[in-house]
């Protein structure tokens, strides 16, 4: 008997880069600044939280919606920092992780036929879930090297059609962030339109050189159409975790939970509990911008002299170099020949990308060891 082949729903989608810049790091040696994940570890405090509240019998499932506990602590961060009340009773969802939230909420809101507009270079997992619930991504892009959004190519973007508008910010991959003044004109844009607008804003705590995070929830004009996305392992170096949350009025919470529970259901629960206390005791995470920014600062005074040219980076842990005083070849390859030749692991841009070329930039993760970044510096100015 043979197996059955179907058609797949993602002909074109292959392995994500992340998995295979890590593997190429891994299978040459390289020092990985590709995969956005720390090289340190978590604060040994969370740690003990979990295993308290696994010691303490939080071992089964936890309810669908999340821990209530994290939930009323969710509220009271976002009230105190962004100003706007969401009922943890009805307009908290903790997920698995942020893409589970993007995911869930994609497919709760997204017909076939319905248009989705994304601002490219976009994290890689958007336009997928757009694709496999029937749904057309519409590109629009920021463009090589300030990657600012054009608001007049917005409008002309938008049709009848445009169910979704998906914002990421700061944004991955080019560490920019959006403005007071670009969230005035996000409103504008879909002032009278039936469009929701959806915000990744798993880095809302990485901002640096004195940014306010311009977080969906600030304004009320687009917080009664929004959900608002997030995260916890950015937060506090516990990416393999996988906790993240939306936030959104009471009848789009309704139909995000509808998903949610038949896609993961419930959420570890033990450390739901151990996030609950140190979202209570840290809403603000106060100290992780000044770390970040450190090791922004740092990144950038060891590849001074080097050939590479540094983009602006405003905030998430990733750093923009620009390569083009050292070669005019595609980002892809000249990734793979600064693991080969150089030992260093980066992500290149295009895979970010929907029919338009990259810049000649890669993006390197600087949340690391500052050994590791010295170490990292070292091979690059030699390039």
């Amino acid at each position: 008997m043979t197996t059955p082949l179907l058609p797949s729903k993602l002909p074109s989608t292959g392995v994500s880069i992340f998995t295979e810049m890590t593997r190429l790091a891994n299978e040459h040696g390289a020092i990985n600044l590709s995969q956005g994940f720390p090289d340190f570890d978590c604060a040994p405090e969370l740690v003990e939280a979990v295993a308290r509240h696994m010691r303490a019998g939080h071992n089964q499932y936890a309810p669908m919606q999340g821990v209530l506990a994290l939930r009323e602590a969710l509220a009271m961060k976002i009230e105190r920092l962004y100003g706007r009340r969401y009922d943890p009773a009805t307009e908290i969802t903790v997920t698995s992780g942020a893409t589970e939230g993007i995911f869930s909420t994609i497919t709760a809101f997204v017909r076939p036929g319905d248009e989705v507009i994304l601002f490219q270079p976009c994290y890689d997992s958007y336009a997928p879930a757009v694709q496999l619930n029937g749904g057309t991504p519409v590109f629009v892009t920021l463009r090589f090297p300030e990657y600012r959004v054009d608001w007049d190519e917005v409008r002309r973007a938008l049709t009848p059609r445009t169910r979704l508008l998906l914002i990421n910010s700061p944004h991955n991959p080019t560490g920019t962030a959006l403005s007071a003044d670009d969230m005035r004109e996000l409103a504008k844009v879909v002032d009278g339109r039936d469009v929701l607008v959806v915000g990744d804003e798993v880095y809302e705590h990485i901002l640096f050189d004195g940014r306010r995070h311009e977080s969906l929830a600030r304004y009320p004009e687009l917080s009664d159409r929004s959900v608002v996305i997030s995260s916890f392992g950015k937060t506090y170096h516990t990416t393999g975790w996988k906790v993240g949350y939306c936030a959104a009025p009471r009848p789009l919470s309704a139909e995000i939970q509808r998903v949610h529970q038949f896609v993961t259901f419930a959420v570890n629960a033990a450390i739901q509990h151990a996030y609950a206390e140190v979202v209570i005791r840290d809403p603000r995470a106060a100290d992780l911008a000044a770390f970040y920014q450190a090791k922004r600062d740092l990144f950038l005074r060891l590849i001074d002299g080097s050939r590479f040219r540094p983009l602006p980076c405003e905030g998430t842990y990733f750093q923009l170099l620009d390569y083009s005083a050292i070669t005019a070849e595609r980002d892809a390859d000249f990734a793979l020949r600064l693991i080969r030749e150089h030992g260093v692991a980066s992500i290149p841009i295009s895979p970010f990308l929907s029919g338009v070329e990259p810049g000649p930039v890669l993006r390197f993760c600087f949340a690391k060891r500052d050994e590791t970044l010295e170490r990292a510096a070292e091979r690059l100015r030699r390039v």
